[in-house]
């Protein structure tokens, strides 16, 4: 054992070096505070589409899908598949139109920002209440990667949760802090290629370890024939309408996601957005599929059940691997952690140096002081989502969930209809920020019948029929507001 933690440690220890290394070389490159927050605008195809596919997936894809997986069998499709197609429309309905549209809107780094310029707000109400609930919301997300890496280092390394957690916390802020959206993008692209390695392999050894597709089928329907059925759940229940859509329901909350979003802002020209769209959604479509394969393998390769099923990745790789390889394959999981978290850390600390500060503060920061302002808001806030992630009974899953939630339902409507409606105003839009906001804290507190759907979905549909109605019962923006978006419009069709 103690062979095999060192093996680990050696593996970690390389990884970290590199990571840390690219965020010193995205240091050396970051010379403004768009460069800090957006990258210059100049990523990649490739790069912007694993980069948001990376910062998507987290820490939950190694962790919490594979456990629901390994707990419920194949009803953990259904949430698979509702991401598959939030992907894909997010990237189809939303990538273009949000790269031309911030840019020509003053050069929009933020959420907020591009929310307040769209509609040329009278008032900072909109960037407000944004800036806000992303920082809440973002809170919790941050802390759900935190968990994830005060699971994995207990688990191999034996660590104090309460140390693994502190230890995941400043490898992250190291390079975040310093390397701004370029380093998080590199790492990015190389921890998506990690992470992918990892998911395929695991359960491909577990298939050969088994002895291929028929005997993987055997002894699941041996133990319980009902976990390879989509239409039931583990106790052979029909899964109802319900049911169904919570799960499926996760795919709305894509077009409300600040860090994902951001990678459509920051890619070179919309031109490219063809080819990163192809590389996004065929990348999402196939580590979905096989974070699904990683616990449905684990159900039949494991002979003990385990205490806790978001253990089932981790358990397997010690199982089937050598020392070394083991180490590569468990950096996979900080490397998820890793590109979501520091991308999390970005997006909100952006909206607190770029949006709220200078609106509290009542003054413009320079250059130089925005970017500080963004590297002190990366501390800050990481260090009270350390805070939140203190608890160990904590569920990566369920945390990611309420987050997820929350920004998708805050943010998706009003950036989606904002891209394609030209009567839509700025009541319209803070009424559809406030509405879904407080649908998810409250949806959330309540039980039982309805209120058993995930708090996303309806969530999502208040916060639309807010902005639509609000819309249409105030006045229509003024016509420099409507006929500028009109031209940006043109603009776009133009150069399809």
């Amino acid at each position: 054992m103690a062979t095999f933690s060192l093996s680990i440690a050696l593996t970690f220890c390389v990884y970290l070096v590199v990571v840390l290394g690219i965020g010193i070389l995205a240091w050396t490159k970051t010379r403004s505070a768009s460069d800090y927050f957006l990258g210059g605008r100049r990523l990649s195809a490739g790069v912007a589409a694993l980069s948001a596919g990376a910062s998507d997936m987290s820490g939950w894809v190694l962790l919490g899908l594979p456990g629901y997986a390994y707990l419920a069998g194949m009803e953990a499709s259904w949430i698979a598949l509702g991401l598959c197609i939030g992907v894909a429309l997010n990237w189809l309905l939303s990538a273009k139109r949000l790269r031309v549209y911030s840019y020509q809107l003053d050069d929009a780094v933020t959420l907020p920002a591009y929310l307040h310029r769209r509609f040329q707000c009278p008032v900072p109400w909109l960037k407000l209440s944004s800036g806000l609930f992303i920082l809440l919301f973002f809170l919790f997300y941050v802390s759900s990667g935190l968990i994830g890496a005060g699971k994995l280092f207990v688990a191999v390394f034996g660590f104090e949760y309460q140390l693994s957690v502190l230890l995941g916390a400043v490898i992250i802020i190291f390079y975040t802090l310093f390397g701004g959206f370029l380093a998080v993008s590199w790492t990015d692209v190389f921890q998506a290629i990690l992470m992918t390695l990892a998911l395929v392999l695991v359960p491909w050894m577990a298939m050969a370890n088994l002895g291929g597709y028929s005997q993987l089928v055997g002894t699941t329907e041996a133990n319980n024939p009902a976990l390879l059925s989509m239409a039931t759940d583990r106790e052979g229940n029909p899964l109802d309408a319900l049911a169904i859509i919570s799960l499926m329901g996760w795919g709305l909350a894509y077009f409300g996601q600040p860090h994902i979003l951001a990678r459509f802002k920051a890619i070179h020209s919309h031109v490219q957005l063809r080819t990163a769209s192809a590389i996004g959604i065929s990348w999402s479509l196939l580590v979905y599929a096989m974070s699904i394969a990683v616990g449905i393998t684990g159900l039949a390769l494991l002979s003990a059940p385990l205490s806790d099923a978001e253990h089932v990745f981790m358990a397997m790789v010690q199982i089937l691997f050598h020392p070394l390889v083991a180490g590569f394959l468990l950096a996979a999981i900080l490397a998820a952690i890793m590109s979501t978290v520091d991308s999390q850390l970005l997006a909100s600390s952006s909206a607190l140096a770029e949006d709220l500060y200078p609106m509290l503060s009542g003054h413009q920061l320079s250059e130089k002081g925005r970017i500080t302002a963004g590297r002190w808001a990366v501390a800050v806030i990481a260090t009270v989502a350390t805070g939140v992630a203190m608890d160990p009974d904590s569920k990566v899953l369920d945390v990611v969930a309420y987050a997820w939630g929350g920004l998708g339902a805050t943010l998706g409507p009003v950036t989606l209809l904002s891209l394609y409606w030209p009567r839509m105003n700025w009541q319209g839009a803070l009424a559809g920020v406030i509405s879904g906001g407080v649908t998810v804290v409250v949806w959330k507190q309540l039980s039982g019948g309805i209120f058993e759907v995930y708090e996303l979905v309806p969530a999502f549909f208040v916060s639309l029929a807010a902005i639509l109605v609000t819309s249409m019962l105030t006045p229509a923006p003024e016509n420099m507001v409507k006929q500028g978006f009109l031209e940006m419009s043109q603009m776009l069709n133009k150069q399809e």
